[in-house]
């Protein structure tokens, strides 16, 4: 694969690439309307969003950062985006240009005064693993096998005008309106900037292994301080297929179940036990061990919940809750949902929605035990989904509602949902998770 010398960091760089990605995607669209003429319209809708996805995902792998995160956000988006685009933007998770060696020595030398070579007994210059951030190579120190992940040069100096490029884009695409929406681009941005920073990374990461050491079937890297700064993270180096392989691989409904158990185990664990919730459940994130068991390996992205918007959050997840109606108004009205500037119209429509919305993505928490390979739950949801983002109603109304911590636990959610789903993980016990919890421990 060929590998960078150069990321472009500032902001002309950035837009620059942005606008000629822009221009392909023009001349895309000039594709299309001919192909109409010639080809059928599912054709040729088919070929536009193949050659856009392409030319806008070749342009983001080389800015790499937060605006190749979006597509790895957007590749989880399996009931929103078009097919090609989540193919395309899948590859985000795993596979995008390296930094050549004389990059990596670089780099070294300004955080360690020396090169990896020099540091390592072994190190491999080639990574074995690039995705939006930084990228991962092997090495081995004291008999130890090692991963070392590097930050992208830039990253982090980049984000505030990433965002910035892609705000206007985003707020026509969810009808994002008034003053109040800044709220949600800071939610984002200060995530991302967390991300970047591998310090608390490293301390993210060895906070939520040993708080979920209790837990079956999953375990963690031994991470090393005295080997990691603010930009290199250094971890033992854990054998296994990453979870997507896993799922398109295993033939064992036993394997998968055991795996899906251990994954909503941990995720539940965190959400109701911690208060603190591992924010990025994409398969990169995530091995299966030779023996079938589940590790974790990424802790850039970490969620903490705060108990106010905790309690009305789940308190919707119990049906006799929906169903009151006087309740179900006001807890809407603590999650922002329903705002005081909404007409009578805004409110019946908003509130008919998200009872909707709720009452399907709750299911699971309805049983004892779920079947996440059942086709009708996520066949229910992608259909809720086309059903909204066809709704002409919705995209007159103001979309600036619900607090701003929904975005990463829905995101959250909705990851974890599509990872238990290809998972074809079934008899799933939704409350597993209680039995690691002592009861002299304290969240």
């Amino acid at each position: 694969m060929k590998t960078l010398n150069k990321i472009p960091t500032g902001k002309i760089e950035r837009a620059t690439k942005l606008i000629s990605t822009g221009a392909k995607v023009g001349v895309n669209y000039l594709k299309y309307y001919g192909d109409k003429i010639t080809k059928t319209k599912v054709e040729a809708k088919d070929a536009l969003n193949k050659n856009n996805a392409e030319d806008i995902y070749d342009s983001l792998k080389e800015l790499k950062g937060s605006a190749l995160k979006v597509a790895q956000m957007l590749s989880m988006e399996k009931n929103i985006l078009p097919a090609a685009y989540v193919e395309k933007f899948s590859l985000s998770q795993f596979q995008v240009p390296p930094l050549s060696g004389p990059l990596v020595n670089k780099i070294f030398k300004n955080y360690f005064g020396q090169k990896p070579a020099e540091l390592f007994d072994r190190f491999t210059m080639e990574s074995t693993n690039a995705a939006s951030i930084g990228q991962v190579h092997k090495a081995w120190k004291d008999g130890r096998e090692l991963a070392v992940k590097i930050q992208y040069p830039g990253v982090s100096d980049s984000i505030s005008s990433d965002l910035a490029l892609v705000k206007p884009i985003a707020m026509r695409m969810f009808n994002i309106k008034g003053k109040n929406s800044d709220q949600y681009f800071k939610e984002v941005e200060d995530k991302l900037l967390e991300e970047t920073d591998y310090d608390l990374e490293l301390r993210q990461s060895v906070e939520i292994s040993k708080s979920c050491k209790p837990l079956a079937d999953i375990t963690f890297p031994t991470y090393y301080p005295e080997l990691s700064n603010d930009r290199i993270i250094t971890m033992d180096w854990m054998h296994g297929r990453h979870l997507s392989t896993f799922c398109a691989e295993n033939t064992n409904p036993e394997a998968a179940r055991k795996i899906g158990q251990a994954l909503w185990d941990f995720y539940m664990f965190q959400i109701h036990h911690l208060k603190k919730v591992h924010a990025d459940p994409h398969p990169g994130n995530f091995l299966v061990s030779p023996e079938n068991t589940l590790t974790a390996i990424d802790f850039g992205c970490m969620k903490t919940i705060p108990q106010d918007f905790y309690i009305p959050y789940f308190e919707l997840s119990r049906r006799e809750n929906l169903n009151n109606k006087v309740f179900f108004d006001q807890k809407l009205r603590e999650l922002e949902i329903i705002r005081p500037d909404d007409s009578e119209d805004e409110k019946e429509f908003f509130t008919t929605i998200f009872y909707e919305l709720l009452y399907l993505f709750t299911t699971p928490f309805q049983e004892e035990k779920f079947d996440f390979a059942d086709p009708a739950f996520f066949s229910a949801l992608a259909d809720l989904g086309q059903k909204y983002a066809k709704n002409t109603q919705l995209k007159g109304k103001n979309g600036n509602r619900g607090s701003r911590h929904f975005i990463y636990m829905n995101r959250t959610f909705f990851g974890l949902f599509n990872l238990m789903n290809e998972l074809k993980a079934q008899d799933i016990v939704i409350d597993n998770y209680k039995n690691f919890i002592k009861s002299d421990i304290k969240p």
